[in-house]
């Protein structure tokens, strides 16, 4: 299987920060995008590159508009889409429209029937490295990371 490179995150915010960070650490190339409402968002210049989708559109229109995500992942020649959590995250066919055009769909894969499809949210951090074919030599280990907590 080919490593993935580039990923597009058909999400925003925080969630949107989350993944960038994770695929910045495996050395993944981050596309982002956003409605024009969040055009000074963090996670817009989070990430490596950001694009406008849904010109014209309401900020939750844009972010469920399959054709213009669709658009942004060949316009930046991203080698996978992460759906994040929400608006996209569970739409067997945006996951089948994904891999028409020959995008890994880092996420639940759709079923055989849209109907049945068993999706069951965000990928675990193992899927995730499974998915864009990165060892797990690669990840960086709980206690690399300072931790606080207040109680």
């Amino acid at each position: 299987m080919k490593r993935i490179r580039s990923l597009l995150v058909a999400n925003r915010s925080e969630i949107a920060i989350r993944v960038f960070r994770a695929a910045t650490e495996l050395g993944i190339r981050t596309v982002a995008v956003y409605a024009n409402e969040d055009r000074f968002s963090l996670h817009r210049f989070k990430a490596d590159e950001s694009y406008l989708v849904g010109a014209g559109s309401k900020p939750i229109a844009a972010y469920l508009d399959i054709a213009e995500m669709l658009r942004v992942a060949r316009e930046a020649g991203v080698d996978a889409i992460h759906p994040g959590y929400g608006f996209l995250s569970e739409n067997a066919p945006f996951a089948a429209d994904c891999a028409e055009d020959g995008l890994v769909f880092v996420g639940p894969l759709p079923a055989s029937s849209v109907d049945t499809a068993p999706f069951v949210g965000p990928l675990p951090a193992s899927a995730f490295r499974y998915r864009c074919r990165i060892s797990s030599e690669r990840s960086v280990e709980p206690s690399s990371i300072a931790m606080t907590s207040k109680h």
